[in-house]
């Protein structure tokens, strides 16, 4: 069966792995931890993970821990009763009620209270739910995704994050790579965020010009592709006709990209030394075999050759 990659872009070497993870661990029930930078698309791999998992058709109930007020996450979690507290006036499921039979998917996990990790592992544990203001427990069948992008075991350290949790929501854990480490898929992210955006604008724009491109690439990405949708949405906002051009770009990215060519002196010559370098890590992981490593690039045994032998001129 394809697997469902829920709308993550890329087809470098890099994602191929995480892919690979995906199509071993979505089948289980087993619980899932993803990591990764703001940006990467956490959420998607966690979706593509219920897409693929023999729970698809059943519910998928996101939460973000970080984004709703402590005092009322418990009840969001667990819900409550009638009178459990003052606005309770009538009773209400929590999300894992909710999510039975299906994934809950909890965002942002460190931003839990170290009082509320004590009860998601007891749910973990016992895979029963108490409501708030209730005496009977109820059961719950639901697989457990977590993401954050806080480094656990530094929480852990400071005693923020609950070490018996942390095991038990890591059995398997899946980090996603920042955009700087994969920019290989920068082409295929062009492609496809030009094709959303001109069906969301209702207009034609057929690409990038080459010195955009070239500067997608000298730039980091801190916001990841997150920020290059951000970027490419900017460009559809200001231009008039069909090429994005440098113009189009907003200042922080290109502050920075004429800083890499005021300190290299030469974009072509700094284009050369990052393409050899996306071929080594290619060949790296492909353990040197070369036609995968072309493949993996999306480029040609002749074009991955000639770049070998720039390095060694």
């Amino acid at each position: 069966m394809e697997l469902n990659t829920s709308g993550i872009i890329g087809q470098s070497t890099t994602l191929a792995d995480v892919f690979r993870i995906l199509g071993k661990v979505a089948p289980t029930d087993s619980t899932v931890l993803v990591t990764g930078e703001p940006g990467t698309g956490k959420e998607l791999l966690v979706r593509a993970l219920h897409a693929n998992s023999r729970r698809a058709d059943k519910p998928f109930v996101p939460i973000n821990c970080g984004a709703i007020p402590k005092e009322l996450l418990e009840s969001e979690l667990f819900g409550h009763e009638k009178g459990a507290f003052t606005h309770a006036i009538r009773s209400r499921p929590g999300r894992f009620e909710l999510a039975d039979g299906g994934t809950i998917f909890l965002d942002e996990i460190g931003e839990m209270s170290l009082p509320l990790q004590a009860k998601l592992l007891r749910i973990i544990q016992e895979r029963e739910v108490q409501r708030l203001g209730g005496q009977s427990t109820r059961r719950v069948d639901v697989r457990i995704i977590c993401a954050t992008n806080c480094d656990l075991s530094a929480q852990m350290r400071l005693q923020l994050f609950r070490s018996d949790l942390y095991y038990r929501l890591s059995v398997v854990s899946i980090s996603i790579p920042p955009l700087r480490e994969h920019k290989e898929d920068i082409k295929s992210l062009v492609i496809h965020f030009l094709r959303h955006y001109s069906r969301l604008f209702q207009r034609r724009v057929k690409g990038v010009s080459k010195d955009v491109y070239n500067a997608f690439m000298l730039y980091d990405w801190p916001g990841n592709v997150r920020e290059f949708a951000n970027v490419i949405e900017y460009a559809f906002n200001i231009l008039e006709g069909d090429l994005i051009e440098m113009e189009h770009l907003p200042s922080q990215l290109l502050h920075q990209a004429d800083a890499e060519l005021k300190s290299s002196g030469n974009m072509d010559a700094l284009l050369r030394a990052y393409s050899v370098r996306l071929v080594e890590h290619a060949l790296e992981r492909c353990k040197g075999h070369k036609s995968a490593a072309a493949k993996a690039l999306g480029i040609s045994r002749a074009t991955l050759y000639r770049l070998l032998a720039q390095d060694r001129a």
